[in-house]
Parts: C-alpha cells; structure tokens; sequence
C-alpha cells in the first residue's frame, strides 16, 4: 500500500493530510481485496469459509454448493461475519462466469477437484484446490497442463508445506543435517467407523444429486454415500491415503528431494477390519522406489506409506506421522504435532513443536495472486507428485501387481488392467468432463 510522504506542516495543514492519507490507504487496502468465491461448502469447505471470513484482505463474493441446506448456512456465516452477504449458487459455471472474482476456492469431493479446478483456470481464476489435487494420474497432467497453458496460479491444500515447523524440518533434512536421505516413510493410523452396508435409495430433496455426481459415473444414491463417507467410493474418492495420508505423503515426498514420479511401486492391503460397502483398504502397505537419475544425489530412494484405519495407537509417538532416515540420522514428526531429530547413536539433537497453519497457507496464495511473493508452497507439481504416489498404492493394492510406471509417459508398463486405472471413465457428453488441451 501507498505510504503517505512525511512533511512539516502546520498543525491544521497536518489533520489535513492525515485525513487525505486515510482515505489513499483505504482506497488502497480496497485496491488490494482479492475477490473470491467458495466452492463447496462441506466440511473442509467450510473451514475455508470460516477462516477466510475472518480477513479483511479477500471479499467473498460468492458460495456455491449443490446442497441447498449447506449453501445457506455459509452464505448466512458470511453476512453475519462481513455483514454482506454473498451470491449463493449450485451451479459452478455461474461463479466461474463472474468476471469479479479473482480466485476460486475447490472444496468439493475429490472427484470435482480436477473438473473444477480446470474449469476455473480456463475461466481465467486462479485456484486454491483441496488435496488430492486429481481423482486419477491422467487428471493430474490435464490439470498441470490447464495450469500452464492459463497462465493462472494454482495452490494444492497441502497446508504443510506452510508451516513454519514442517519447512524447519525440511531445511534441516535438505541442508544435511541427518546426512544423505534414502529413504522416508509416512503413516496414517486411527479408528475410523464402519460405514455400513445399504441398498440403493432416494436422496435428500436439499441435494441436487446430478449435480453432485457431475462428470463421474452416474450411480445410483446410497444413504452411506455423504456426507464424506463418498472417500471410501471407487467412482468419487481415492480412500484415507488420498484423505489423510497425502498430507504425510507430501512432506515425505519433499523431504526427500525427489523430481519425479517413483519407477516401481509395490503395496498390499485390503479391508482385513471393516465388513461394510467401503472399497479402500483399510489396511495399507506401500513401498514406492525412485530411480538414480530423478534424485538430486544419484541414488535410488524409497518411499514408505503405513495405513491402519482402525488402529487407535500412535507410531513412534504420531498419530500421523513421517520420518525421513538418513546417514547420520533420523528426523521423525508428526502431522501437526511436531518433530524430533536424532544423531548417531540415537541422540536428541534437535526437537520443535507447532500445528499446521491453514491460515499461512492462505496467505502464502493470496500474496502470489497480489504479485507481492513469488513462489506457492504448494504448486500443481508438489500436488501431482503426491497424489501420483495415493493413485499408484491404490491401484497397486487392487490389483495386486508390482507396478513398473514410466514417470515420463505417465503410464503403467507391465499391466493391462492397472494401466487402464491410470485415468477413469466419465458420464458421457457431461459438460465438465477435464478437456484434453
């Protein structure tokens, strides 16, 4: 913002120009509103709601949600937070056709991410997208594509990676603090709850059901299907890996200092727990291997990932966790807990604590979008990466095949039918089917 000139004046002349300059800064601070709108307004959806409410650097011009009931009461949180309330739509086109909004948030399940995301960069927004960043490996690259051919930003809610304690770690991992890392794990262990067993059904009048499938599959409508239980759904989710699990997977890819995707990926698991209609494991054991010339160091590396969605205990102390093992140590951390560094011998050499900071990973896109910093945190390539590394597990753990991935074609080498899981089937002729260029 503009600062006013300082001057010796007399004291009248001074009042003067202290009430011109507030009204330059005001302008100003209006001038620097980013406009935004919200779409989808569930769970995570409305933790955006709520946190962005609270700045006075964005104007939330619009929500948008196919539920009608979740629609209102963000549209009401709105009003009665920035004492205006905001265009209220179902239908995203009509947010995306508003040539005031400089940015869209993606909230939605995670088989809109990708369309929407799409859509809005070719919209001309930028684009704040919920993790997993695709629905599938072949969304991934249609969507790093939109990015570059738009020109438009695009932040991954990967969160981690603006938080201060979780970027401490990593400059320790990265400046050799723990010598040369060759292989990091992540974890995912918790109770979650049986989701049951239903028979086809009506859904609720408040849901606009063919809006909520969009480009995915027509299916018919479960009572187990929302809210939120649609992660643990082939057509709509990518299971507690894609949910959880790529917050860890993400640091544990960065830390790492891999470029690209992993050459060999290996996992088993299954629903060894649960006996109810979700179709992710519950159970999961992933070992992903890079090859020499995608690391910086010229080695091989591993990537581990642990699930246990029923297990209540924690893992070498986190609940979700990573830990990168290197040469001369071993740094082990939690989601958003904190961390502990270990030299030879098992010694404490260093320890920090801190939670993960939405609020800081707002801003870090709200400022690229102003042009006032340069780089996201957490770009479509850290998103595709990550996500890339869920969609292998878990096509790895379905079929049951060690995976040979070409990370320059993006495709799988070695099996026909874990290939054609490289990407999905959509509803035919859907107007939000990703476009190919």
């Amino acid at each position: 913002m503009t600062q006013s000139t300082r001057r010796t004046v007399l004291k009248s002349a001074t009042l003067g120009a202290a009430a011109l300059a507030m009204g330059t800064r005001a302008k100003a601070a209006a001038a620097d509103k980013v406009v935004i709108a919200i779409i989808g307004t569930g769970g995570m959806g409305m933790n955006h709601v709520r946190t962005l409410s609270a700045r006075s650097d964005v104007e939330i011009a619009a929500v948008c949600d196919v539920d009608s009931e979740r629609l209102a009461g963000a549209a009401e949180h709105v009003a009665s937070t920035l004492g205006a309330r905001p265009k209220a739509v179902k239908d995203l086109r009509e947010v995306l056709d508003d040539p005031r909004i400089d940015a869209v948030w993606v909230a939605t399940p995670d088989h809109w991410h990708t369309p929407a995301a799409i859509l809005g960069l070719d919209a001309g927004k930028h684009v704040y997208v919920e993790k997993p960043c695709c629905h599938n490996i072949r969304e991934g690259r249609l969507l790093a594509d939109a990015v570059a051919r738009s020109g438009k930003l695009l932040q991954v809610g990967t969160q981690s990676r603006s938080t201060e304690c979780v970027q401490e770690v990593i400059r320790r991992v990265h400046s050799g603090e723990i010598g040369e890392v060759l292989v990091a794990k992540a974890w995912n262990s918790q109770r979650r709850g049986n989701i049951g067993k239903t028979q086809p059904g009506e859904p609720p009048a408040n849901l606009d059901y063919d809006m909520w499938c969009g480009p995915a599959p027509m299916v018919p409508y479960r009572s187990n299907l929302l809210p939120g239980i649609w992660r643990w759904w082939y057509d709509f989710g990518c299971g507690d890996i894609g949910n959880d699990g790529v917050h860890d997977i993400d640091v544990a890819v960065w830390g790492l200092g891999v470029t690209t995707h992993p050459e060999r990926v290996a996992c088993l698991g299954g629903k060894y727990y649960f006996d109810d209609d979700q179709q992710f494991p519950d159970t999961q054991y992933s070992v992903c291997e890079y090859a020499a010339d995608g690391s910086p160091d010229g080695r091989k590396k591993q990537l581990i990932f642990e699930q246990r969605d029923w297990s209540p205990y924690t893992q070498e102390g986190y609940e979700n966790g990573i830990a990168f093992y290197g040469k001369e140590g071993c740094v082990v951390m939690g989601h958003t807990v904190g961390w502990k560094l270990y030299g030879p011998r098992n010694k404490l050499m260093a320890e920090g604590s801190g939670q993960a900071d939405l609020v800081a990973h707002h801003t870090n896109f709200l400022d690229c979008v102003r042009g006032t910093q340069s780089k996201l945190n957490a770009d479509v390539q850290a998103g595709f990466q990550s996500a890339t590394i869920v969609h292998l597990s878990n096509i790895a753990a379905r079929t049951g095949a060690v995976l040979h991935f070409d990370p320059q074609t993006e495709r799988i080498t070695n099996h026909e039918h874990a290939a054609a899981l490289v990407g999905r089937k959509y509803r035919s002729g859907h107007w939000a089917v990703p476009r190919e260029a």
